[in-house]
């Protein structure tokens, strides 16, 4: 049985690849500081004051915004004093306002209360002065009729009618005690 290896390098004794190659280094060095100056040169002549113009515009931007945000902000803080000026100055407005309708309508109420408390009195002296009619005439009857009802009551218990005169006398003097 026969064995088989892996080899990586090139039969017949090939150079070694270039960058570790310990001849070339110092030619890669220079080559490499050249390069590497050229590429600085490039960049900060070219490149780098574009981008730092492109950084300071953007700085300039941005504190442009910042000074546009604190103007609306300080707007906006006055804008939010003023509402709550007017807020208070409305609901001050609408307090006095219910205070003067609420006066309006004690006082309406009051009013009404009195012209009632009028109406009734009228009513009561009305009723008074009906009463007292109605007990007068009452009253002046009473005689009659008191006459009539004992002349009555004494025919049915003596069993004989008494005189018109002597049941007014007796009723007369009974009326005054």
């Amino acid at each position: 049985m026969a064995t088989t290896t892996a080899h990586t390098e090139i039969p017949g004794g090939a150079p070694p690849f270039p960058p570790f190659d310990k001849a070339t280094f110092p030619s890669q060095l220079l080559w490499f500081a050249l390069t590497f100056a050229a590429l600085y040169l490039m960049m900060s002549r070219l490149a780098l004051p574009r981008i730092d113009s492109i950084l300071a515009k953007r700085r300039q931007h941005i504190a442009g915004d910042f000074r546009e945000a604190e103007r609306l902000k300080s707007e906006s803080d006055a804008a939010l004093a003023a509402y709550e000026k007017e807020l208070t100055q409305a609901r001050n407005r609408a307090q006095a306002l219910f205070n003067q309708f609420c006066q309006r309508q004690a006082a309406d109420e009051e009013a009404g209360r009195k012209a009632l408390d009028v109406r009734l009195d009228g009513r009561i002296a009305d009723a008074e002065r009906r009463i007292a009619a109605s007990k007068a005439a009452a009253m002046s009857h009473i005689r009659g009729i008191t006459t009539d009802a004992t002349g009555a009551i004494v025919a049915r218990l003596l069993g004989h009618t008494p005189t018109d005169r002597t049941v007014a006398a007796a009723v007369s003097k009974a009326l005054e005690r």
